[in-house]
């Protein structure tokens, strides 16, 4: 009797350990470039962010965007609450990344924990966008200006994929979308951008 109770405590023991291990080898991500809201709070460039600014790679959200996904006014947060302060548009005074319309852009990825992937996402604002504004889908084109299939492969640490960039002009937002492939969920990343 005496084994069976050590095994079966062995056995939640392992069985414990293992749900911990996988819990938080969950995949996270964020891209630097454009730099993002989230890192832009990670890195103390914007103060006042709260818990993301220890956690820039946790901004995960459900996937399917834009049918599924975030609520409009907390897609940068991934519609997680103890983030919300990457959906205040503070009065359109995020610092932006100077672009170019036309222009091939580099968009990086920084993985803290890799998982297998459908693909990457980049949506932009439309023309008259309002910064001021939380993002809404109908704020956004409905389509992405670029896809990356990804196959269900685990990304490296860092990943780069370059795409060009509409023509617009002024201060815009891009929205990157990283669909992961065996779990519910994406991760969400707002990169303010001035053309």
């Amino acid at each position: 009797m005496r084994n069976k109770m050590t095994a079966a405590a062995v056995g939640l023991l392992v069985t414990g350990a293992t749900v911990l291990a996988t819990g938080s080898a969950n995949s996270h991500g964020y891209t630097d470039s454009p730099i993002s809201r989230q890192k832009l709070c990670a890195n103390g460039t914007v103060s006042n962010c709260g818990s993301i600014q220890w956690e820039p790679q946790s901004v995960e959200g459900l996937k399917g965007f834009p049918a599924a996904g975030p609520a409009d006014g907390q897609i940068c947060a991934g519609g997680n609450g103890g983030f919300a302060p990457l959906d205040n548009p503070r009065g359109g005074n995020w610092p932006a990344t100077q672009v170019s319309s036309g222009a091939s852009h580099t968009f990086n990825w920084r993985f803290t924990a890799r998982h297998a992937t459908a693909d990457f996402k980049y949506y932009i604002t439309k023309a008259g966008w309002n910064p001021s504004e939380p993002l809404t889908r109908s704020a956004l084109e409905s389509q992405p200006f670029l896809t990356v299939p990804y196959g269900g492969k685990q990304p490296p640490q860092t990943l780069s994929h370059a795409g060009n960039l509409p023509s617009r002009s002024g201060k815009h937002l891009i929205l990157a979308v990283w669909t992961v492939a065996d779990t519910p969920n994406a991760f969400y990343a707002c990169s303010d951008v001035k053309f």
